[in-house]
């Protein structure tokens, strides 16, 4: 009788993971059925090109693709109108999809092997109209499978405006809504398929702005004092500044408004910058050196300053726990391979960016596991990674050697190759978020590292401090 109860429990349980295999791999296969419809919606995101905090109809449209898919929608989250959160089911876990679709501005450019503007005012040269749309799928795909195995759970996707420059996710941190979250999870397109453990810089910018006394500059140069001599000697100051912080450090800026006609002694200058390291304590020391140097060249130059804060990020925060099985999912998906039209159009995008062959492996291919990254560009998913245990990878939507925020990015990104690959994320999501489903021991052992990487006396501060959203930092 025991042997009878423990081979019944033994059929019983390989019934059950059958059935689960299968579930899983009919979820995946509804991804490749479905591959059409979402790079659609990526085109027209695409299309659209918004900037950070104008995303009205690229936030519409995936809100419209969510809530037909059966998730409830709040929208105009933490203060800002394009911001979304989309759930489905409840309970615990809470495993959360981020989502981007803000485009860059100045990076217009036709789906073309060739330097061709769009003509708009923006592109996606981030490729986030492929990562919000990707995002979406996959939670879409896990929807599928709770429904499919009775699953138990919160699925949610979270509609995350102005990555580029705005911080949008430190506002919805800020305001508390990763504070039931267990699990978070993102991606990035790329020029290759990658998990490894990722890193980014923190991040402060902010706008200084110097106030003068308008004159003639010819006939009355002695009543004037300029505004623009404000942020010329502050750029001096800050330039000379570059050999006394740390190595790591970055220090970029635009001088976004010098004037109108040079006979005229500017009454008003604007310069715009942004400060990285990968520590966010150095950040804020170096940021505190930028304004006293825009305080000197103030006292300088008989004009008046004051800044505004515009973004503030946080360093990422690698969870080794997540990224392990991130990178395991990616494997089993494995990479994209180019029609021979695709394989023409990368050619010539190669050869746009000067090498002399095709590295198509990275397109194929998904690159060894790696637990440590060095940090180039900053995100607002570190402020994500510092409240919740994060994980993310990239895919290769662009072509191989391609670096982001380059035309090259924007034309591949309206193609097919960038459809691609954004089903290659849309299935590695999807695969780790029903692994964590399944397991929540892993949660667990996710969230154990997260308190041991950020320390026992960890208390978040945003870096932007508690300014509302920079709802017009494009201006």
């Amino acid at each position: 009788m025991k042997k009878l109860l423990t081979l019944t429990a033994l059929i019983f349980f390989f019934t059950l993971t059958t059935q689960a295999q299968k579930s899983v791999k009919s979820v995946l296969d509804g991804l490749d059925q479905k591959s059409e419809f979402y790079g659609e919606i990526a085109q027209n995101i695409w299309g659209f090109a918004e900037m950070g905090y104008l995303e009205e109809k690229s936030s519409q449209l995936l809100q419209k693709t969510l809530k037909a898919e059966g998730f409830s929608i709040k929208n105009g989250v933490a203060g800002i109108p394009t911001a979304f959160v989309a759930e489905y089911g409840s309970g615990y876990p809470v495993i959360a999809v981020l989502g981007e679709f803000d485009a860059l501005p100045g990076l217009s450019q036709e789906a073309v092997p060739e330097k061709k503007s769009a003509h708009k005012a923006a592109g996606h040269a981030c490729g986030h109209h492929l990562f919000g749309t990707a995002s979406s799928a996959a939670a879409i795909a896990v929807k599928d499978w709770m429904q499919a195995t009775n699953g138990k759970g919160t699925i949610r996707f979270y509609g995350c405006p102005a990555e580029e420059g705005g911080s949008g996710k430190v506002y919805m941190v800020r305001e508390g809504l990763f504070n039931d979250v267990d699990v978070a999870l993102h991606w990035h397109p790329s020029a290759q398929n990658a998990a490894s453990a990722g890193a980014a810089l923190a991040n402060k910018s902010a706008k200084f702005r110097f106030y003068g006394i308008s004159a003639h500059a010819a006939g009355a140069p002695e009543r004037g004092r300029s505004a623009l001599d404000g942020v010329e000697a502050m750029n001096v100051m800050v330039n000379m500044m570059r050999e006394h912080i740390p190595e790591r450090s970055r220090i970029h800026y635009v001088i976004t408004d010098g004037g109108k006609a040079p006979n005229v002694v500017p009454n008003f200058a604007e310069v715009y910058y942004y400060a990285r390291h990968n520590e966010r304590d150095v950040v804020i020391d170096i940021f505190d050196r930028i304004i006293k140097a825009a305080e000197g060249a103030a006292l300088g130059t008989g004009t008046t300053m004051d800044y505004e804060m515009i973004g503030g990020t946080h360093e990422l925060l690698p969870n080794l726990t997540l990224q392990q099985l991130m990178h395991n999912n990616l494997t089993k998906v494995g990479g994209i391979s180019y029609t021979e039209e695709e394989k023409v159009f990368a050619d010539k995008i190669s050869v746009s960016l000067g090498f002399e062959t095709l590295d198509i492996s990275r397109a194929t291919d998904v690159q060894p596991y790696k637990t440590e990254a060095k940090a180039y560009g900053s995100t607002d998913v570190g402020d994500v990674s510092f409240t919740v245990p994060t994980a993310g990878m990239g895919a290769a939507t662009w072509v191989p050697g391609t670096p982001a925020h380059s035309w090259q990015a924007v034309a591949a990104g309206g193609t097919t190759i960038g459809n691609k690959g954004m089903m290659v994320a849309a299935k590695t999501l999807t695969l780790t978020a029903i692994d964590l489903f399944k397991n929540t021991d892993l949660v667990s052992k996710a969230k154990a590292e997260l308190e041991n990487r950020r320390g026992a006396n960890f208390e978040y501060i945003p870096l932007l401090g508690n300014r509302s959203p920079a709802l017009d930092y494009r201006k």
